[in-house]
């Protein structure tokens, strides 16, 4: 491979004909006139060529010396188009970016979001990967996760990015008929009810309230699903209570 050639030098022979002197050149460049003709000559001495004809009146470029100075020239402008471009990817924010979440955050809180966020970040891939299960974030390779609450494990940082969730117990008329209609917390275990199970198995607690004081009641019944949709309609099949969002409970 042959010796890469010093490109501060280049630059010099390049400045030094485009200002049309030594003098210019460095004023241009903050330096001494003597080190920009100094830099100049070695050049000359290490391709084996004269570039430039020097006077008292004026510089003027031999053959081989237009030859390089087109070749830099180009090679320079090229340079500098292409670090101009970076500027780009500086300021707008591209690539892809992985969420995980379950179902119902990206129907409720993400996909009405999305017609924004392309117009305000066209370059940007998003995929989107429904999931029930507690995946590791960063194992995964995923960008962000959307969680119920507030933890977090470690190491994430937490943002909100919607209002407190409504949720509601519901059931079918003729469960309650069945079942009665539980005035309290206690009541629900002699109710079946329909829980939501993560993909680790573990149990998503129900959070409820009693004369102002919060309670959570962890349901064990014959029927556990990882999606909100699925207890829904399992709860309007008769199949037990279920603790979804309102407006699936309302529906």
């Amino acid at each position: 491979m042959a010796k890469r050639e010093n490109y501060n030098d280049l630059y010099l022979f390049m400045l030094v004909v485009r200002e049309g002197s030594f003098t210019a050149a460095a004023q241009r460049l903050g330096l001494a006139q003597s080190g920009v003709s100094r830099a100049v000559r070695e050049l000359e001495e290490r391709l084996g060529v004269q570039l430039l004809v020097r006077t008292t009146r004026k510089l003027s470029l031999t053959q081989a010396g237009e030859q390089l100075y087109r070749t830099v020239e180009s090679g320079f402008d090229a340079l500098d188009s292409g670090l101009s471009t970076l500027a780009y990817y500086r300021n707008t924010p591209s690539g892809t970016v992985r969420i995980n979440a379950s179902q119902h955050a990206i129907d409720k809180v993400l996909l009405p979001k999305l017609s924004v966020f392309k117009q305000r970040y066209p370059d940007i891939r998003l995929e989107l990967i429904s999931e029930s299960r507690f995946v590791d974030i960063i194992a995964e390779r995923f960008d962000a996760g959307v969680r119920l609450g507030p933890e977090v494990g470690g190491g994430m940082v937490a943002v909100r990015i919607s209002p407190d969730m409504e949720m509601v117990v519901v059931g079918t008329p003729e469960h309650f008929r069945r079942y009665g209609f539980p005035q309290t917390p206690a009541d629900l275990v002699v109710h079946p009810c329909i829980a939501y199970q993560f993909g680790d198995g573990t149990i998503y607690a129900w959070e409820l309230n009693q004369d102002g004081k919060k309670i959570t009641h962890r349901p064990q019944g014959q029927w556990a699903f990882a999606d909100s949709y699925m207890e829904a309609k399992a709860a309007r099949l008769g199949l037990g209570l279920a603790y979804v969002p309102q407006e699936l409970g309302c529906r």
